[in-house]
């Protein structure tokens, strides 16, 4: 399906990594395959329209932005196109909102939206163990910081498809649980859907099914971050039985309150993906695609206590927590942030983590890493305060002197001074539909806010502004119409543009008035 953009006309859609090249317009320049890059998170056939039209596939599609139009093309359920009224953003949403994804009026755990997440990954990489976990919580608390949940990666169980604590590393995981609970952790494991091949899990699920299957009907092994693995088949029954048993038997157990399920990617049930598979592959429902394998891996977060994913197919509407895909720690990246929760939000997944404060490299966290830059770690977290969630890995009092601590902890405390209406606004969003966070062009349409990459709203009571530009000590910040409280005490009346200065400890937001 070809479409002319109109003069003036800006598009929203796609894959939500692209979030930093959004609007396209005229001058756009992309061409991609929704099914064979997603980028590490959804991608999502729906294009949605400043002018209020739209374009909404439930396959993935071929993606084409050149010489002035927009070209979706793609097998599968067809692609329809539509247009809400008045002529906005924020109609061509909810327009594809009424019609392909209603929301479910259910919101992830107010933890996710109330406290800091923390994450074991940085500090501890491959090498997940009881101590080092314990210690890092306990530092935590020491530190000043607010506890909430904590998610223990890779490496803690015995092997990919032996969830089972590795008792090498683990002498009394229940008491390790409870001694986090105690400190007012909740606690998540990491898990993926591949399973080592000849290990015990290998070899049960050869026998009964549920693994993916090459033309021979054994096992087929798929190439992914850590090596050749066998994967799961969630469109055959026996996988989702399985796996969920894992999880339960580890809550059940242990006392484990949710699961981080990575590796949602829709790359790896794609059998012509020559990039991951190393031989033709199938799955075991006749007719089944890779979206359907996606889609229920991701069902089984949605009958989970709490739950993060990185990556789905479908469930928008639905209370998943995603997390954006793994930035870099560099300038460049920080200013990535707002754009890709904004569209995040657009693609239909209300509720999104801006990655880990500082990103998710742990090469540039190493002692004496080269790159590392404090005030870059402290510009993120200032990011991350005011989004939907906000996930700490890199220990900041490992990594900053005293004064970007403070400025850190000050960001942390200005959360916990937004975190009951932050977790309103889940709720409300997740009766809606409608993302927790928005870009200016959805919130205040037409009013030639679309280009705006490095403010957001929080619903539609909170305007942030936070800096982003390395060594900057002021910013210009776009006010919208009406009245706000600005963060150091004065009043603004929009639509203006003020100057702000930005020393370190300031986050720049304002409150809308009545």
């Amino acid at each position: 399906m070809d479409t002319e953009i109109e003069p003036g006309e800006k598009w929203w859609g796609g894959a939500v990594q692209l979030g930093a090249a959004m609007p396209f317009g005229t001058e756009t320049a992309l061409d991609i395959d929704l099914m064979a890059e997603t980028y590490g998170n959804p991608a999502v056939p729906m294009l949605l329209s400043s002018h209020g039209r739209w374009l909404h596939s439930g396959a993935p599609f071929h993606l084409k932005v050149a010489g002035g139009g927009v070209s979706a093309n793609g097998p599968g359920t067809g692609i329809k196109a539509g247009a809400g009224e008045p002529a906005t953003l924020r109609s061509a949403f909810l327009a594809c909102r009424d019609r392909f994804f209603p929301p479910s009026g259910r919101a992830p755990a107010d933890v996710f939206f109330t406290a800091p997440q923390w994450n074991t990954w940085i500090e501890l990489q491959y090498n997940q163990n009881e101590r080092d976990i314990l210690a890092y919580a306990r530092a935590i608390v020491d530190n000043g910081f607010q506890p909430g949940i904590l998610t223990i990666d890779d490496t803690w169980q015995f092997g990919y498809g032996t969830w089972e604590f590795d008792p090498r590393r683990f002498h009394d995981p229940r008491g390790m649980c409870s001694a986090l609970h105690g400190l007012g952790f909740k606690v998540m494991l990491w898990a993926c859907p591949f399973v080592s091949a000849d290990s015990p899990a290998y070899r049960e699920l050869e026998r009964t099914g549920g693994l993916v299957a090459g033309d021979d009907g054994s096992p087929a092994t798929v190439r992914w971050w850590n090596g050749k693995s066998a994967l799961l088949d969630f469109t055959h029954p026996n996988a989702t039985r399985w796996f969920e048993a894992q999880l339960g038997r580890l809550a059940a157990e242990f006392g484990v309150d949710g699961f981080k399920l990575d590796a949602g990617d829709l790359c790896y049930w794609d059998g012509a993906n020559r990039r991951r598979h190393l031989a033709p592959v199938r799955l075991h429902s006749p007719g089944a695609l890779p979206q359907d394998a996606a889609r229920a891996y991701g069902a089984v977060g949605l009958r989970l206590k709490m739950c993060e994913y990185r990556t789905t197919w479908g469930h928008r509407g639905e209370p998943i927590a995603l997390r954006l895909a793994d930035k870099r720690h560099s300038w460049d990246d920080l200013a990535r942030l707002i754009p890709d929760m904004a569209a995040m939000g657009l693609a239909g997944y209300q509720f999104v983590c801006p990655d880990m404060v500082g990103g998710g490299n742990f090469v540039s966290f190493l002692p004496g890493a080269e790159d590392f830059d404090q005030e870059l770690f402290v510009r993120s977290a200032q990011v991350h305060a005011l989004s939907p969630m906000m996930q700490f890995s890199a220990a900041p009092w490992r990594v900053l002197d005293s004064s970007h601590l403070a400025a850190v902890k000050a960001a942390a405390g200005l959360r916990s001074r937004f975190a009951r209406r932050f977790a309103a606004l889940a709720h409300d969003c997740a009766a809606s539909g409608e993302p927790m966070l928005r870009n200016l062009e959805y919130a205040f349409p037409r009013l030639g806010y679309a280009d705006i990459r490095d403010q957001f709203m929080m619903g539609d009571f909170l305007l942030v502004a936070p800096q982003t530009r390395k060594g900057a000590a002021s910013r210009t910040a776009a006010i919208p119409p009406g009245r706000w409280l600005c963060d150091d005490g004065g009043t603004v009346r929009g639509p203006a543009e003020i100057s702000l200065q930005t020393p370190l400890d300031r986050i720049p937001f304002f409150e809308r008035l009545p």
